[in-house]
């Protein structure tokens, strides 16, 4: 299985994405869980949705090429994006408290799926970069849209735009990150979450859809939308597929 899910004694469920040996990417089974686990929050004993990574070297790695590398038209790249954009929508308007917990390194797809979290907590010495643009490609998932509508916009686009692998201190400078922790990470999410799990849970939600609410107003599905079909298109450039390529054969060498 390439995750968990578990139910907490304090109110909260707790997907981890149980594939150290790949940098906790995320393939199809993973996507399945992702959607299962957001299904099973809508549960009233359920408060917040907690997501980690298995270990402690990564979080989220993004999607696993080693997979999707099979996908090489704009038209098969679209299915994957497509389904993945629709998972991030549906955590992202998730009427609860939705936390990523980065307890190691978030690349590329793995920052799409922290940012489509209320919150992000970040151990310290963690990096993390939406490095797509080094894969000539674009944020594919919505990350990048849900990035433009949670941070300025200069921050949005530096993130973006640099491709970059970021030292924690400066995403929490940017608003990406929201703390930064030492000890054990549950306890740290625990100790974080700790006031708002003592909240009665139609409060929660009641606020939560004030977001929801603005998101909907603000055409934020529709935005990305485009941005997975702008995605796709650079996905079957042979720019992207001589990146991957070059990616398979260092995997393979290794």
């Amino acid at each position: 299985m390439s995750f968990t899910i578990e139910k907490r004694e304090k109110g909260y469920l707790l997907f981890t994405i149980a594939r150290s040996e790949k940098r906790n990417a995320i393939n199809y089974d993973v996507m399945q869980g992702l959607t299962e686990v957001i299904s099973l929050a809508h549960d009233p004993t359920i408060k917040a949705l907690v997501i980690m990574g298995e270990g402690n070297q990564a979080f989220c790695s993004g999607g696993d090429l080693s997979v999707f590398h099979l996908l090489k038209t704009k038209e098969e790249a679209y299915e994957m994006l497509s389904e993945m954009s629709h998972i991030l929508y549906k955590m992202m308007t998730l009427t609860k408290p939705t936390i990523a917990l980065l307890n190691g390194t978030a690349i590329g797809g793995g920052c799409e799926l922290a940012i489509a979290c209320d919150f992000r907590l970040a151990r310290e010495g963690v990096k993390a970069g939406f490095v797509q643009g080094k894969q000539a490609i674009t944020t594919g998932w919505g990350g990048g849209t849900i990035l433009a509508e949670k941070l300025p916009a200069a921050h949005s686009m530096k993130l973006l735009m640099d491709a970059e692998i970021q030292t924690v201190e400066n995403l929490k400078e940017t608003g990406f990150i929201d703390h930064i922790y030492s000890n054990d990470d549950i306890t740290a999410c625990e100790t974080f979450m700790e006031k708002l799990l003592a909240v009665e849970l139609s409060v929660l939600e009641s606020y939560k859809m004030m977001w929801i609410s603005k998101w909907e107003e603000n055409k934020l599905r529709e935005r990305i939308e485009k941005e997975v079909r702008n995605c796709s298109v650079l996905w079957e450039s042979d720019s992207h597929h001589k990146y991957v390529q070059n990616f398979i054969s260092k995997k393979i060498k290794k």
